[in-house]
């Protein structure tokens, strides 16, 4: 360990039942430093960040703190040692005030007595501190944006002293300008000698914020101290996945002129997201949405798909009027929806791999009233075989699978209904490179085998490099609609930014 180190981590192991997820970790943070942890899903990355944080304790290996041997017997401890976690699901209380997330676990009392103005006092402080003054420490954390929810963990981690913030996907959920703002704070804190832990698939960004960079692979690490504005990202890439990815986005075939249309989107009206929205859909076409958050691109996949009930509008899947705010009617006419919040909306996390599958198709696997489980776990067992999911075994409850392996579970549940339409929500939030192109791949094989494809991302390359045709949405309106090849990023960009109609 050299002496300007604030943390070091050697030969950290953590096991599991069946499992080893991490099998011998080193690396070393030091004060000031933005020190960014690549690797696919299921490298390692989420459990070492619970190890460091207390939320689990290694079962081999030593971690130093300052210089000294530590074990974190939980949370709360390793913050008052002023070591905290940001996770990429804000672990946020809606119903209370913002101080009183801030102080959640630590609160300021005195003879039994919560200190209520002395927590808004350090609140207001905080947030100074982090650049928005303008949050109020009175403020219903449920009823801030995402990007000040955001904010609002940064100071909780802040208020016991933090030295070290670990930062699970940060970015996430964030449009360009609240990533700017983002990276602005991170710069203000590392000059105040606060070291960051900064997870992230979005490999630019490393770049731009970070110093140096730690890779893992299966549990291990492969490479720790690279220089993040030197390394080649075709290295990074290597090192995570073992392969040389030459093309992240599959070649797009042409769209057959005579392909019929299957999905068609008229004068679709939210009351308040959005207006007056139509776009079609061909058979073997992709279609992209891109947009800020916010700006509706959510809610009209939503409301296409019935989980919101439209103010106005038709939408119609071969011809056929689909009811107004009915998922039944849209998954019977052959309509599959990835929702953006997949552990929320998307997964029964508790249960196993095939009931995920199964759910929306168990009419097929019923037997006189009763369910055919043995048919169900040998589709799914197909499916998931077929998909990569790892690790194997149909049985295992989704909630211990990576990002990436939950977005291929929520993608093999449609393809065993065999849908005509499949709307992707932000598809490859929080999935590594090397899943990210396997889940291309499908997209573009689907809509190759006739499936009418919808994606909505945040990422504006993903949607010009996976897309056919973007419909760019700004403040509830369809600003543009027309081929990806005759747009670029930048043209996007000012679109989204300024709304000017192409």
């Amino acid at each position: 360990m050299t002496a300007a180190a604030l943390l070091s981590v050697r030969g950290v192991v953590k096991r599991f039942p069946g499992v080893t997820a991490l099998g011998g970790v080193d690396f070393e943070v030091r004060a000031g430093e933005v020190h960014c942890l690549l690797g696919q899903n299921g490298a390692g990355k989420s459990t070492l960040i619970k190890v460091l944080s207390g939320a689990h304790r290694p079962d081999e290996g030593e971690i130093r703190w300052r210089g000294e041997v530590v074990e974190f017997g939980n949370p709360t401890a390793a913050m008052r040692s002023g070591v905290a976690a940001i996770y990429q699901e804000l672990d946020l209380v809606s119903g209370l005030s913002v101080a009183d997330n801030v102080f959640l676990g630590h609160e300021l009392s005195k003879a039994g007595f919560t200190k209520r103005a002395d927590a808004r006092r350090r609140t207001r402080a905080l947030l100074r501190r982090l650049g928005h003054p303008e949050i109020s420490p009175d403020r219903d954390v449920g009823r801030l944006s995402v990007a000040h929810q955001q904010i609002v963990s940064m100071a909780r981690a802040l208020s016991l002293d933090g030295q070290l913030l670990i930062m699970d996907e940060p970015s996430a959920v964030l449009d360009p300008d609240e990533v700017r703002v983002l990276f602005g704070i991170i710069r203000e804190l590392t000059a105040q000698g606060v070291a960051v832990i900064y997870i992230s698939h979005r490999l630019a960004e490393i770049r731009e914020i970070g110093d140096r960079v730690t890779v893992l692979k299966d549990g291990r690490t492969v490479a720790t101290g690279l220089d993040a504005r030197e390394v080649k990202t075709a290295d990074l890439i290597a090192l995570m996945t073992g392969r040389v990815l030459e093309n992240v986005y599959p070649r797009r075939k042409p769209v057959d002129p005579a392909a019929p249309v299957v999905l068609q989107v008229r004068g679709l009206a939210d009351e308040d997201r959005f207006r007056e929205v139509d776009f079609t859909v061909h058979a073997g076409e992709v279609v992209g949405l891109a947009g800020l958050v916010g700006s509706g691109r959510s809610e009209i996949l939503e409301t296409v798909y019935g989980a919101r009930k439209a103010a106005g509008g038709t939408v119609e899947v071969d011809g056929r009027r689909l009811r107004r705010g009915s998922v039944g009617a849209a998954v019977r006419a052959g309509m599959g929806l990835c929702p953006e919040e997949r552990k929320s909306q998307g997964l029964l996390l508790d249960q196993a791999v095939y009931r995920n599958i199964t759910v929306s198709s168990m009419s097929s696997f019923a037997r006189f009233g009763f369910l055919d489980d043995r048919a169900e776990r040998a589709r799914a067992a197909t499916l998931t075989e077929s998909l990569d999911v790892r690790p194997a075994g149909v049985e295992r409850v989704v909630r211990g699978l990576s990002g990436g392996n939950q977005q291929k579970v929520v993608l093999a549940r449609w393809l065993l209904r065999e849908c005509r339409v499949l709307l992707l929500d932000e598809p490859t939030r929080g999935v590594d490179v090397g899943a990210r192109s396997e889940i291309y791949e499908l997209i573009r094989a689907l809509a190759d085998s006739g499936v009418a494809v919808v994606v909505v991302s945040s990422d504006v390359e993903e949607v010009l490099g996976l897309a056919d045709r973007v419909l760019v949405v700004r403040e509830g309106r369809v600003v543009h609609d027309g081929p990806a090849d005759e747009i670029d990023e930048s043209r996007v960009l000012d679109l989204v930014m300024e709304g000017h109609a192409a």
